[in-house]
C-alpha cells in the first residue's frame, strides 16, 4: 500500500491533462484551505485588523514575485528543460544550483534593504490611508513575513525542478502545506499574539512548503553542493530572459500595490473586501487556468526545443479551449451567486452584511475578466516556451498602465466604492488576453481562426444560457421556498441551482458538439489509472487548427 502511494507520488505525468489533473486535484485542496484561512481570519478578527495582515503581505510578495517567481516562470523551466534534453541531468542540475544561489543572494540583500526601510515604504506606498498605529503594525508583520519568504525561495525552486521532470503531484501539494501553516498560526497563536499569529503562520507554511518536496528532489539527484557557485553558462541565458520580464513583473506588482493603496483610502475594511474578492476569483483561475498552463509549459518548451512548431500550435490551442471550457461557466456562477458564495465562505460574526455586499459586488466585477486572465496565463507561457519575454512585457506594461489609470479615476476622481477596482481589473484583463493572442497568432505563423473561435463562441453561448438558467431558480427559490438566513438552506439553494445550471451547460455543449466535453469525459474515464499511463496522444487530439 505504502509502496503504491509512493509510486504514484513519484510518478511522471506525460500529458498536459494528466499533469493538470494532478495539479488541479491538489490545488482544490489548497484553495479550500485558502478559503478556510480567510474564513478563520473573518471569524477571529474584524476587517480593520485583517487589513493589517494583507497590507503586510503586499511588500514581501512584491519582492518575491519579481526576484523568484520571475526566474521560475519565465526562464528557469525552459532553460532547465533544454539542458535536460541536450546536455543531461548533471548539467541541468548545475544550472539549477547556480541560479538558486544567485536568486537567494539577490533576495536576501533585497530583504535586508526592505527590512530597514519598511516604515517609510508602508506609510507612503502600501497603506497611506491607514492610521499611524495601523501602519506600525503593518511594518512589524511585514518584517516577520519577509523571513518566511526567504525560506519559500528554496521551495519554489524545488517546484521548478520537479515540474521540469514532469513530476506534478508533490509540488502541487506544496501550496497545501503553505496554507496549512498559516491556518495553524491563526488557530494556535491568535489568542496570545493577535494578528501577528497569522504572520508567524506564514513562516511555518514556508518551512512546510520546502520540506514536503525535499525527498523527491533528492531522489532525482539534485544536491545543494558547497562551495557555492555563482557562474554558469546557463545562468547568463536565464538572466537574459529574466531581465525584460522583470520589468513586466514589476509593473504587475506595482499594479497590485496601487490597488491595495487605493483601497486603503476608501474606507475601513476595503483592503479586506478587495483581497477576499480576489481570493474567490483566483480559485477558478488557479484551478482551470494556472493548472493547465503550468502543465503545458514543459511540453511546449520541449516541442519548441525539438523544432516541432505545428505540434506546439496544436498543444497551445487545444489547451486554450480546455481552459475556456471550464473558466466560462465558472464566470457565470461567480457573477450570479456572488452574495450566497460570500455569505457561505466569509459570513462569520465579524463580517457584516455591508461587508458581504461590497465583497460580492467586487467579486462580480472581477469575474468579468476571469476567463481572460485564465487564458492569458497560457498565452504568456507560450511566449516563454518560444523564449520571447519581450512581447508579454510590452503587453503587460500597456494593460497595467490602463488598469492604474482607470482605478485612480474611479477612486480618486469619482470617489466610487472598492468594486470599481475590480471593474478596472477586468477591462485590463480582457485587453491583455486580446493583445497576447494576436501577438502569438502572428509569431507562430497564424492559426486557423475559424477553428479557434468556433468552439469559443459555442461555449460562450452555452455559458450565457447557463447564467440565465442559474439566475431564475436562485431568485424563485430564494423568495418562495428557502429561508436563506439559515446557512444550511443557503447551501442547499446554491448547490441545487449550480447543479441545474451546470447540467444545462453540459447538455448545450454536447448538443453543439464541443470537442472539449469528450476530452474531459475521456479523462474522467481514465482517472482511476496511474497518471503516468495517461498518454498525450489519448488526451490531446491532433485535429487540425
Amino acid at each position: 500500500m505504502v509502496k503504491n502511494i509512493l509510486t504514484l507520488l513519484y510518478s511522471r505525468q506525460t500529458s498536459i491533462l494528466s499533469g493538470a489533473a494532478i495539479i488541479m486535484a491538489t490545488m482544490i485542496v489548497s484553495k479550500i484551505l485558502g478559503l478556510i484561512r480567510d474564513r478563520l481570519l473573518a471569524h477571529v478578527f474584524t476587517p480593520d485588523k485583517i487589513d493589517i495582515f494583507w497590507a503586510a503581505f503586499r511588500l514581501p510578495d512584491f519582492i518575491f514575485q519579481i526576484v523568484i517567481l520571475g526566474a521560475l516562470s519565465v526562464a528557469f523551466i525552459p532553460v532547465f528543460t533544454e539542458y535536460l534534453e541536450d546536455k543531461g541531468k548533471e548539467n541541468a542540475f548545475d544550472v539549477a544550483r547556480t541560479i538558486l544561489n544567485v536568486s537567494l543572494l539577490l533576495f536576501v540583500l533585497t530583504t535586508i534593504v526592505i527590512f530597514i526601510l519598511a516604515q517609510p515604504i508602508v506609510s507612503t506606498l502600501i497603506a497611506p490611508g491607514f492610521s499611524d498605529d495601523k501602519q506600525l503594525q503593518v511594518v512589524s508583520l511585514t518584517r516577520i513575513i519577509l523571513f518566511g519568504q526567504i525560506i519559500l525561495v528554496f521551495g519554489s525552486f524545488f517546484v521548478g525542478i520537479l515540474q521540469s521532470f514532469q513530476r506534478f503531484i508533490i509540488p502541487a501539494f506544496a501550496p497545501v502545506f503553505y496554507n496549512l501553516g498559516i491556518i495553524l498560526g491563526i488557530i494556535f497563536l491568535s489568542n496570545s499574539w493577535g494578528i501577528m499569529g497569522a504572520a508567524v503562520g506564514v513562516v511555518l507554511g514556508a518551512i512546510l512548503h520546502a520540506l514536503i518536496q525535499i525527498p523527491l528532489v533528492y531522489s532525482l539527484g539534485f544536491r545543494f553542493k558547497l562551495p557555492l557557485r555563482f557562474f554558469h553558462p546557463g545562468v547568463k541565458e536565464i538572466m537574459k530572459l529574466m531581465s525584460v520580464r522583470t520589468l513586466g513583473l514589476a509593473a504587475e506588482q506595482i499594479n497590485e500595490t496601487v490597488g491595495l493603496a487605493l483601497a486603503s483610502l476608501i474606507a475601513i475594511g476595503s483592503v479586506t473586501y478587495l483581497t477576499f474578492a480576489q481570493h474567490l476569483q483566483v480559485v477558478p483561475i488557479g484551478l482551470f487556468g494556472a493548472t493547465l498552463a503550468q502543465a503545458a509549459l514543459p511540453i511546449l518548451s520541449s516541442e519548441k526545443a525539438r523544432g516541432k512548431i505545428e505540434e506546439f500550435k496544436i498543444t497551445l490551442l487545444t489547451t486554450l479551449h480546455q481552459i475556456l471550457f471550464l473558466a466560462l461557466p465558472a464566470t457565470a456562477i461567480l457573477i450570479v451567486i456572488r452574495i450566497p458564495v460570500v455569505r457561505l465562505i466569509f459570513g462569520a460574526s465579524q463580517f457584516s452584511w455591508e461587508a458581504t455586499v461590497l465583497t460580492g459586488l467586487t467579486v462580480a466585477y472581477l469575474a468579468i475578466g476571469l476567463s481572460a486572465q485564465a487564458i492569458s496565463l497560457l498565452l504568456v507561457r507560450g511566449f516563454y516556451a518560444l523564449k520571447d519575454t519581450k512581447t508579454p512585457v510590452i503587453v503587460s506594461l500597456i494593460v497595467v498602465t490602463i488598469n492604474i489609470i482607470l482605478s485612480v479615476y474611479f477612486i480618486i476622481i469619482l470617489k466610487m466604492e472598492v468594486w470599481t477596482i475590480g471593474l478596472a481589473s477586468s477591462i485590463a484583463a480582457i485587453l491583455s488576453a486580446t493583445l497576447l493572442f494576436w501577438a502569438l497568432y502572428f509569431k507562430v505563423g497564424k492559426f486557423d481562426l475559424e477553428k479557434v473561435f468556433s468552439p469559443f463562441l459555442k461555449m460562450l453561448m452555452a455559458t450565457i444560457i447557463m447564467g440565465v438558467a442559474l439566475y431564475v431558480p436562485i431568485k424563485l427559490l430564494d423568495q418562495v421556498i428557502f429561508d436563506t438566513t439559515r446557512t444550511i438552506n443557503l447551501l442547499i439553494l446554491t448547490g441545487l441551482s449550480s447543479i441545474f445550471a451546470l447540467t444545462v451547460y453540459i447538455l448545450l455543449v454536447w448538443f453543439m458538439k464541443v470537442r472539449e466535453l469528450n476530452t474531459y469525459t475521456t479523462l474522467m474515464k481514465k482517472i482511476g489509472k496511474m497518471p503516468s499511463k495517461l498518454s498525450s496522444k489519448e488526451l490531446i487530439s491532433s485535429e487540425q487548427y
